[in-house]
């Protein structure tokens, strides 16, 4: 026995779906019994199952779905996902469980705002591309007319969703000396709004921006938010960027567009049906494609490790979690 959130008893029995960054595990090793060998791929559903029945508490990523089945048999306490959003859980079949579910917001603002940035940049410059051409062996030296790419200073940016990291990207317009449109769900409050930055409807923002860069949560109102009507809105000139969510955009309808040069370019860091990809993007040179890193640096995927563990202790020892979702 050893002396466990200030009293001797065993360990809490924890599950954790997925490996996590060496400091996350290592204190999760020091305080609580880890009932499984995390490894950096998706639990099978009967893994899955099985994990929850046998904890106290369950560390979870949204690549898992966590259903009314996956919950049937769960004594949890407590349901720690390992992201801001949460629409991988069935939240109405954790509270007929009275297990408290919890995210991580906040931490991965800047990460995720950066990285959308860094696809803006990628898509407009062609990074890509000239990585490519200078791995090939095939370059022969700077010409006036090789992979012509996009300004960006002055150019008209369009944020859907201004949450926490819609108004961390819009911020960092600011170095580019870019116009900001945005769209969000909740009426706009103009006196805590920044100079420069515009409320538009959906369609006018869509018809003005160069560069569109969504930060919507996942929801059925979203769910393909951007289709072919939407596409058709934009200039032929944009790009569009998305470190939200996949399935916000319908890929099919994107490649279309994409195809039929009705837009410049886009930057994915999320798919509609991940881990597979719409077949048509991988063939397409003014796509760039990230592997879903959107808060992937080491300081940011600890912090969200950490905090998961602070709400497991805060459940485990009855006080409010600070980051309940239900």
């Amino acid at each position: 026995m050893r002396a466990i959130f200030g009293t001797t008893m065993s360990p809490p029995a924890l599950y954790v779906s997925r490996l996590l960054p060496d400091p996350v595990m290592t204190a999760i090793r020091e305080r609580f019994h880890l009932i499984n060998v995390p490894e950096d791929a998706v639990p099978t559903e009967t893994e899955l199952h099985a994990g929850l029945s046998a904890a106290d508490a369950a560390i979870c990523t949204l690549t898992e779905p966590i259903t009314e089945l996956a919950l049937a048999q769960a004594r949890l306490k407590i349901l720690a996902n390992y992201a801001v959003g949460y629409n991988n859980i069935d939240l109405q079949a954790a509270a007929r469980k009275h297990i408290v579910v919890t995210n991580t917001p906040d931490v991965l603002t800047d990460a995720t705002a950066d990285l959308t940035w860094a696809l803006i940049l990628a898509v407009a410059r062609r990074v890509v591309e000239g990585d490519a051409l200078i791995r090939s062996g095939s370059w022969r030296g700077m010409t006036p007319t090789q992979l012509l790419g996009f300004d960006l200073s002055g150019r008209v940016l369009g944020v859907i969703g201004m949450g926490r990291i819609g108004r961390a990207v819009a911020e960092r317009a600011r170095g580019f000396r870019m116009q900001v449109l945005y769209h969000s769900r909740q009426p706009p409050d103009t006196d805590k709004t920044p100079e420069g930055w515009t409320y538009r409807r959906l369609e006018h923002l869509l018809a003005e921006s160069d560069i569109v860069s969504l930060h919507v949560p996942l929801t059925p109102a979203t769910t393909n938010f951007i289709g072919p009507e939407q596409l058709a809105l934009m200039k032929p000139t944009s790009m569009l960027i998305n470190a939200s969510r996949g399935p916000v955009i319908n890929e099919a309808a994107l490649v279309e567009a994409l195809q039929q040069g009705r837009l410049t370019g886009a930057g994915l860091d999320v798919y509609e049906r991940e881990p597979l990809l719409n077949p048509g993007l991988v063939s397409l040179r003014q796509v760039v494609l990230l592997p879903h890193i959107g808060s992937a640096t080491l300081a940011t995927r600890v912090r969200m490790g950490m905090i998961c563990l602070e709400n497991i202790d805060a459940v485990l020892n009855g006080r409010p979690a600070p980051n309940r979702v239900v």
